[in-house]
């Protein structure tokens, strides 16, 4: 039985007050998986976006008091999932790791070598993989641990777009929200998006999400909802920049769910905690969306957070990832890239020696 077990939770991470927003930002537009430039040219593009940017985030986190609530909701998720797992050693500990603001990757790899774990298990709070999210922190992390000297057998969970527990919470929160409106409904499921290009490029993130939407509606089907007459599309948000991004945009069905003269339930799928992105973008900016537009009735499914399902569901996951320690448990083996398109960096056939690069890379496993 491992003695000492750490588990890092990843996050994006957000300002803890206004003055923190612009370096947030930078810290952001500075990631090359974000802006794939240069790195001089990453620099000074980040510089110029983040000044630009930085008045309106601060409006929009005025609306949140200033800060986000992210890293504490995360700490309240790392809190939950350390007493679900307080069986598997004889002391656990959830460490949280921020992409973009504190705590910062390389201070909770000094704070995990100071605990001086027998086994690490890393975790991203972001349920279907993208480069852009899971793979930023993953790679990061596998690079500031090796700065800094922390090396223990390290096992990976990359992503868990079905994960039962996921599933089960949200249904649920769908369920008794659709048992409570009479008019016709639709359902959008809501993503953040991303650019075409980077869907192009192999991430499967578009895919993933898709996994999660299906297995929602099967899961709805099996709660007594009948799920061969809803009416369910998938969407996305939070688009910005001059490139094509994928689609539907979510302020698109929305104006569409006015014309069509129907209420609308709306799903954050890729969120399991409340940010910006859910308490402005879509409570707020969707919400008046949704009143100009006409529809009828616009209600918003809350995140899972602390949700029973959803973190006993990340203990299995955990549990399970520890039965083979330092190996991963990720796409392939759970069969998460159904895509032949999708170039998931864990396919066993990209797992040969020359290639072992890819998978260091992408999870620092």
């Amino acid at each position: 039985m491992v003695k000492r077990l750490a588990i890092v939770v990843f996050n994006l991470g957000g300002p803890d007050r206004p003055e923190a927003v612009k370096p947030f930002l930078f810290n952001l537009f500075n990631d090359p998986a974000i802006i794939g430039a240069p790195k001089p040219v990453r620099w000074l593009l980040a510089k110029f976006i983040s000044s630009r940017r930085a008045p309106v985030a601060r409006e929009i986190y005025e609306h949140l008091g200033g800060k986000s609530p992210l890293l504490e909701q995360t700490r309240s998720q790392a809190d939950a999932l350390e007493k679900a797992l307080a069986d598997m050693a004889d002391t656990v500990k959830v460490f949280v790791a921020m992409r973009y603001w504190h705590p910062m990757t390389a201070e909770t790899v000094h704070a995990v070598k100071d605990f001086s774990p027998d086994q690490i298990v890393l975790l991203p709070l972001y349920p279907q993989y993208s480069s852009t999210t899971s793979g930023s922190s993953l790679k990061l992390w596998a690079e500031e641990a090796l700065k800094q000297g922390l090396d223990v057998p390290t096992s990976t969970l990359c992503c868990y777009p079905d994960e039962v527990g996921l599933i089960d919470a949200l249904a649920l929160k769908i369920r008794d929200t659709l048992s409570n409106l009479s008019t016709n409904v639709r359902v959008l499921f809501s993503a953040h998006g991303l650019p075409k290009k980077v869907i192009a490029a192999g991430d499967p993130y578009q895919d993933q999400v898709e996994q999660t939407c299906d297995a929602l509606v099967e899961r709805l089907g099996f709660l007594g909802v009948d799920t061969a007459n809803l009416d369910w599309t998938i969407c996305y948000q939070s688009r910005v920049g001059p490139l094509e991004w994928i689609g539907p945009s979510t302020d698109d069905e929305i104006i569409r769910a006015g014309k069509d003269g129907v209420a609308v339930v709306m799903v954050p799928v890729a969120f399991v905690s409340e940010h910006s992105e859910t308490l402005v973008e879509l409570d707020i900016e969707y919400g008046a969306l949704a009143r100009e537009s006409g529809v009828p009735s616009y209600n918003r499914i809350m995140t899972v957070q602390c949700d029973p399902h959803f973190i006993r569901g990340l203990a299995d996951q955990v549990r399970k990832t520890l039965l083979v320690p330092g190996q991963l448990r990720s796409c392939h083996d759970r069969k998460l890239c159904r895509d032949d398109k999708t170039r998931c960096p864990h396919a066993p056939d990209r797992m040969t020696k020359d290639k072992a690069d890819v998978c260091i890379d992408a999870c620092g496993v």
